[in-house]
């Protein structure tokens, strides 16, 4: 039996998370430099302001390499340990498992300080590839549950039968497991490179000299007369990373379908 409080509260939860995202076009596209009510005339100036911003051009350049980078190794190693745990048998399994899922509950100020300090200590300058690596830790869980649920979809006999045709651990991973897993991996690389594109803590800690889009529209937050050119920015980065996600799923579901599992839920 359905709970109408449990309801309420759930669609209450859901305006307070989400209304502040829905302001965002609102103050993007109001004349004025006061984010406030009542709102003025309508404008698109904050989007030419913020297109004119080279230092914002920078900040996404290095984003990008960092997003682009990261999903890439995150993607790749969650093939691995996602291939590993669901088809495998060793000592200690569930165990390794669990400290690779572990950055998933740890919180992210925590996971910053500690990195910070390992790499101070060993000399290892602050730079975007130290962002890399502390997104690449993030991320990698995400890839790994991810394509887990791929594997676990995918029909065991069709590896059966290509090694009763001849064909090598290898040869089948490349022939017959990486096609049907490429919904998964693409909605890996597109979730994980959403992740590293919106994450803040890390690379404010780890990126040293290097500005990074997120810490970059933290800054501008200090001078009030950016703030409206952030909003816009804000509008554009939220439909990005609604429509990678959008995509991602239908990616996961793609690759379910193919693969004649069962879908169980997802992002979206």
């Amino acid at each position: 039996m359905k709970s109408p409080g449990l309801r309420a509260y759930a669609i209450g939860y859901l305006i307070f998370l989400y209304a502040p995202i829905v302001l965002l076009p609102i103050f993007a596209f109001n004349d004025s430099r006061i984010i406030a009510f009542p709102l003025s005339s309508f404008t698109t100036n904050w989007f030419a302001d913020m297109w004119a911003d080279r230092q914002l051009w920078q900040a996404l350049r290095n984003s990008m390499i960092i997003s682009s980078s990261t999903a890439v190794i995150a993607t790749v190693l969650g093939v691995f340990g996602a291939r590993a745990s669901t088809r495998y048998s060793f000592p200690g399994k569930g165990g390794l498992v669990g400290l690779i899922m572990l950055p998933l509950v740890l919180p992210e100020m925590i996971v910053a300080m500690s990195l910070l300090v390992v790499l101070l200590a060993i000399s290892v300058p602050l730079s975007i590839f130290t962002v890399i690596l502390g997104h690449v830790l993030i991320t990698t869980p995400f890839a790994v549950a991810i394509l887990s649920s791929a594997f676990q979809s995918l029909d065991k006999s069709l590896e059966e039968a290509a090694y009763d045709l001849g064909e090598g651990p290898v040869s089948t991973f490349r022939l017959i497991i990486l096609p049907l897993m490429a919904p998964g991996i693409i909605s890996s690389l597109l979730i994980c490179f959403t992740i590293s594109l919106d994450e803040f803590i890390i690379a404010y800690f780890l990126a040293g000299a290097d500005t990074v889009l997120s810490s970059y529209i933290y800054g501008q937050f200090r001078f009030p007369a950016k703030v409206p050119a952030m909003m816009a920015l804000g509008t554009i980065l939220v439909l990005v990373s609604v429509t990678l996600l959008s995509i991602a799923e239908f990616f996961r579901r793609r690759g379910i379908a193919k693969t004649g599992g069962k879908d169980t839920g997802g992002f979206l």
